[in-house]
């Protein structure tokens, strides 16, 4: 395995560096909504770029946010080689490791862009992203959860946190072990980044979802 260390790193520098570009906060500038840093939560996600009212806006954000981490993935997948090599004492091929390695440091690049000193999304439309070109029934499945709790609680923190928890356990029934251990690092990121929105929640004093234009 140490001999892959060279494509390792340098997939996983792809990655990062494609998953650090900030669509939100880029396109809701072009837009004319100024920083979207200074509006609702502060966030650059699609969520709070749903705030401004502008929902096509926030739709766009999430197809390029959702983008960046699964084209790191599959960029990886297409061009590294086709290697058989053990990790964690289970076969797996090199191009497989390789794909999510790319798309969880895509995640990363979300969360911690070096653009804006290290303060980026909660990285729910990279994950999402992620899991549909990686494994896609576990994606739709995630989707699938969202959707079902965005609709029924409004709350979109609740339903990303609910479809994040169950992410590994469906992976566990579906997928080989290398899912579950690249899959699991992606859900701990994403409750460590709603560490705040999960202490509001259990205040209820979290923002539900809404499609009212800002004022």
């Amino acid at each position: 395995m140490a001999n892959f260390i060279p494509i390792f790193v340098f997939w996983g520098f792809v990655g990062y560096l494609l998953g650090s570009i900030p669509f939100g906060l880029v396109l809701t500038r072009l837009a004319g909504y100024g920083d979207i840093r200074k509006i609702g939560s502060g966030n650059i996600g699609a969520t709070n770029v749903l705030r401004t009212g502008n929902k096509t806006l926030a739709l766009l954000t999430v197809i390029l946010d959702a983008f960046k981490a699964g084209f790191a993935a599959y960029l990886a997948y297409r061009f590294v080689p086709h290697v058989e090599f053990y990790f964690l004492g289970y076969a797996t091929n090199l191009n497989v490791f390789t794909s999510l390695l790319a798309g969880l440091c895509g995640i990363l690049g979300h969360m911690f862009p070096v653009w804006l000193k290290f303060k980026g999304g909660k990285g729910i439309s990279s994950a999402l992203g992620f899991l549909l070109v990686t494994y896609w029934q576990v994606g739709l499945i995630a989707l699938v959860i969202w959707l079902v709790m965005a609709f029924a609680f409004k709350y979109s923190s609740l339903s990303a946190l609910t479809a994040a928890v169950l992410v590994p356990f469906v992976t566990y029934l579906l997928a080989p072990p290398v899912y579950v251990f690249f899959y699991t690092i992606v859900v701990v990121l994403v409750i460590v980044k709603h560490r705040a929105n999960i202490e509001r929640l259990m205040k209820g004093t979290e923002s539900k979802i809404t499609f009212k234009k800002k004022a």
